[in-house]
């Protein structure tokens, strides 16, 4: 829809003269970097054979819907690195290395950052957030944006996961009928889908681990104030962050060592050079022996096969040596309590940070405060004809964010969840937790609705700690993830263990962008839904 013309006349002409790419479209960024270090491939070479690929699998073929616009300048920027590259220049791991980003993130060189959302679609950045900068620097190559759940699935609670009036549905390429969950969907379908290296998404509660495990990919939401949320449509600045979607998490380790770091304009951020760490080096196929995990199960039953793909990931973690210990994790009353507390908080938090944002938007844009984004939906029909805006609603009618009351109930809901993570690793002296990430994904159903399993995302989402996913096997062909959890700051240390698990089970596997989960073999008679 967005820039449709141009992409398409700018999609013509590179595939007329793309050469053949001689790596995978599912090669990590690694792979690709030494690929490119050994004269294989080039940069440019990378970015023609990902724009081709856009054009035949995500805007046709399956049309999976996860890439909403591309960089025109992708492919010059490519070929300077090239150069740079020949002139012995080499930035860092992420040279020359496609990157997508999800569109809640500004970028001067994708077009408008929509958010999803028709009423931004004249947001033109005029600078690159501060994670695109370093990046840039850092001599990744901008390919373009993502879909994503418009407004970051924070305007409806009917709202339909991966879907936006600019992008439509993203789809799941292991199964075209299901859910690539959100708010992060485009990240995580087209990295699974082999669209780009590596990508980033954001998340508030969910958003990067959900889409992740539901998409077969690694994940990882930061501790917050780890990545600046600079120059990002926000929800909460209590919990927002920005973080690393891949297919390795040895490729996440490496985007996590760009993009963290201080930003005077984030206060959050103002540890972050003290506590970031060259996370590539920490990572160790060794690091489960000895560690003691605690394993929770706080979806336990909802789903045989879910059960089954977790069992099969902590024989795993026994045969590296790990030391499993159970753990109950918090009540029912504690996560009622957490969740009550959450849908306050986001709701007062959201509208002061999106009045501050849309007032800071270039003068094209004329939505200039949540009243304003209320009735833009409320005279689009395009914008309310799957579901409402019930959340934008209740948000507005919110006190202040210097309310008394709501800052009482912030300082409860981040010492409840702080204690449910803390609680858990200190009883039994843990390295980190795990549990499943959550899944199978759900049949995408505008008017029933999709069917949850849960997952274990708002104690770190709320306490601000760190959540990394990470693929562990499969469910009748739908992929389902393992988390791992632990204190602010412990990046380093869950990348280790999350990498040790993924190089010892091998559990990824590409996806088969099936209709439907019903035409496998071992689901019974094969049927096409279309």
């Amino acid at each position: 829809m967005l820039r449709s013309v141009a992409i398409a006349v700018m999609l013509g002409a590179l595939a007329a003269t793309a050469r053949a790419q001689p790596l995978s479209p599912y090669a990590s960024a690694g792979e690709q970097q030494a690929a490119m270090t050994d004269g294989r491939v080039t940069s440019e070479q990378l970015v023609r054979a990902y724009l081709e690929r856009i054009e035949r699998i995500d805007r046709a073929g399956p049309k999976l819907n996860a890439v909403i616009a591309l960089n025109p300048h992708a492919v010059d920027d490519a070929r300077r690195l090239d150069a740079e590259r020949r002139a012995g220049q080499v930035r860092g791991p992420l040279h020359g290395v496609p990157v997508l980003l999800k569109d809640n993130i500004e970028s001067r060189e994708s077009g408008p950052t929509t958010a999803g959302s028709l009423a931004l679609t004249a947001n033109v950045a005029a600078q690159d957030a501060p994670i695109v900068q370093r990046l840039v620097e850092a001599g990744a190559v901008i390919l373009g944006k993502t879909n994503l759940s418009e407004w970051a699935n924070f305007r409806s609670r009917q709202s339909i996961s991966g879907w936006s009036a600019v992008g439509g549905l993203v789809r799941n390429p292991y199964s075209l009928d299901r859910s690539a969950c959100g708010s992060s969907s485009g990240s995580g379908a087209g990295i699974a889908a082999g669209l780009a290296a590596v990508a980033l998404g954001t998340e508030t509660d969910g958003s990067v681990t959900c889409p992740a495990a539901m998409n077969g990919i690694v994940g990882l939401k930061p501790t917050v104030g780890l990545v600046s949320r600079t120059g990002i449509a926000p929800i909460s600045p209590e919990q927002d962050t920005a973080g690393p979607m891949t297919r390795t998490v040895a490729d996440a380790a490496a985007l996590l060592t760009v993009i963290a770091g201080a930003d005077p304009a984030d206060p959050a951020t103002a540890e972050a050079d003290a506590k970031r760490a060259n996370y590539l080096a920490a990572l160790d196929r060794g690091a489960l022996k000895g560690a003691r995990i605690g394993v929770w199960r706080p979806n336990s039953g909802r789903s045989r096969q879910m059960d089954a793909v977790f069992d099969a990931a902590l024989q795993v973690l026994r045969d590296q040596g790990a030391v499993l210990v159970d753990v109950a994790g918090p009540d029912a009353k504690t996560t009622g309590r957490i969740d009550t507390l959450e849908g306050d908080c986001l709701r007062i938090e959201f509208k002061a940070a999106i009045d501050a944002y849309l007032a800071a938007t270039p003068p094209a844009v004329k939505t200039r405060s949540l009243a304003d984004l209320i009735a833009f939906n409320a005279a689009e029909p395009r914008e309310l004809a799957l579901f409402g805006q019930d959340i934008f609603v209740s948000a507005e009618s919110m006190p202040p964010i210097t309310d008394a009351g709501y800052l009482a109930k912030r300082a409860e809901a981040t010492t409840l969840a702080r204690r449910a993570i803390d609680d858990m690793l200190a009883k039994d002296d843990l390295a980190a937790v795990v549990a499943p990430s959550g899944g199978p994904a759900s049949i995408v159903d505008p008017v029933n609705g999709g069917r949850f399993f849960g997952s274990p995302s708002t104690p770190p989402a709320v306490s601000g700690y760190p959540h990394l996913t990470v693929p562990a096997g499969y469910a009748s062909g739908l992929p389902i993830g393992i988390s791992f959890l632990g204190p602010a700051w412990s990046e380093a240390r869950l990348l280790g263990l999350g990498y040790a698990f993924e190089q010892a089970s091998h559990a990824r596997r590409e996806p088969e962008f099936m209709p439907s989960v019903a035409v496998r073999p071992e689901i019974g008679q094969a049927f096409d839904p279309q």
